[in-house]
């Protein structure tokens, strides 16, 4: 009787730990990666004076694209915010952008477009820069400009000095190995500009050029005021296999490593090459191989902290 009054006492003080309160509690899906899209663009094709850009001969382009577009394009994806890059040479148009940003809080940054060099450049710069949301401007192969001439005139150069010193950044437009090097001169005359490059992933440099590409990305690589949208990285015709595009994504962690990678979607420029879930796709699945806390910098907190949003 003793044992079965013992036995039966230690069931009963087992039962009693094994509550609903103490019972393990199952492991919880981790929480969905949010993104931050560092390079859409934004256009009104009814406005009265038109756009610059796209051609109206564009089918899939050619429609207007305001934040709540976009808003609805990345509606379950995780997407929180998005940067918007400048589509036209007009300067009025950075006013437009600024404006039409303003519209919608899941725009949390503008790349404007003012040419470095010319007369109006340092009030022009004065007067968007005081808006929160102007984030810095674009420069490069663009708009007829010359990009090489410009980083080798004084003029150019002190304008840029005067966006590093408003804290602002400076994107790279239609990346080339001339393009490259010529940002490598900008930063030599400039060191605290922050430079983010454009589209890199889409540059194949003839054979003739390839020893100067490895050059001047080994050069890249020791600079950490220069970091990379991880974007535009579906090719015509390639379809959506990683393996197809792993080479140059792996070109691009090995250059910059975790802390200068960010993403982009090039919406809706990026549109002919695949659905918005499609090109957000094939970097999910090429980061997933990395640790949570290199994924959030390559979504989140590089653009964060590149263009101080």
């Amino acid at each position: 009787m003793r044992r079965r009054t013992f036995l039966a006492a230690a069931a009963a003080a087992t039962a009693a730990c094994t509550t609903p309160e103490t019972e393990p509690v199952p492991p919880q899906d981790p929480q969905p990666l949010q993104a931050i899209d560092t390079h859409i663009h934004l256009f009104d094709t009814e406005r009265e004076q038109g756009v610059p850009w796209p051609p109206k001969d564009d089918p899939v382009k050619y429609k207007p694209t305001l934040p709540s577009r976009f808003r609805e394009t990345v509606e379950g994806l995780h997407v929180e915010g998005a940067v918007a890059v400048e589509a036209s040479p007009w300067v009025e148009d950075n006013r437009w952008l600024l404006e039409t940003a303003h519209t919608d809080s899941i725009m949390v940054g503008v790349v404007g477009n003012l040419e470095p060099g010319t007369p109006d450049f340092p009030s022009l710069l004065e007067e968007l820069a005081s808006d929160s949301l102007f984030k810095g401007i674009r420069s490069g192969n663009l708009w007829g400009r010359d990009f090489h001439a410009g980083v080798r005139s004084d003029a150019y150069v002190s304008d840029v000095a005067q966006l590093a010193e408003a804290g602002l950044s400076l994107d790279s437009a239609n990346p080339s190995v001339g393009l490259l090097e010529d940002v490598l001169v900008l930063t030599d005359k400039v060191p605290t500009l922050q430079v983010v490059l454009d589209h890199l992933p889409k540059l194949f440099p003839p054979p003739d050029e390839a020893e100067r590409f490895t050059a001047v990305l080994q050069e890249i690589s020791q600079r950490p005021n220069i970091a990379v949208k991880v974007s535009a990285v579906l090719r015509p015709g390639e379809g959506y296999d990683l393996a197809v595009y792993k080479d140059k994504l792996d070109e691009m962690w090995e250059t910059f490593g975790a802390d200068r990678v960010l993403y982009g979607s090039d919406w809706p420029n990026s549109l002919p090459l695949g659905s918005y879930q499609q090109v957000l796709a094939i970097v999910k699945e090429y980061f997933a191989t990395k640790s949570p806390q290199e994924q959030a910098k390559y979504f989140r907190e590089n653009a964060k902290r590149v263009y101080r949003l």
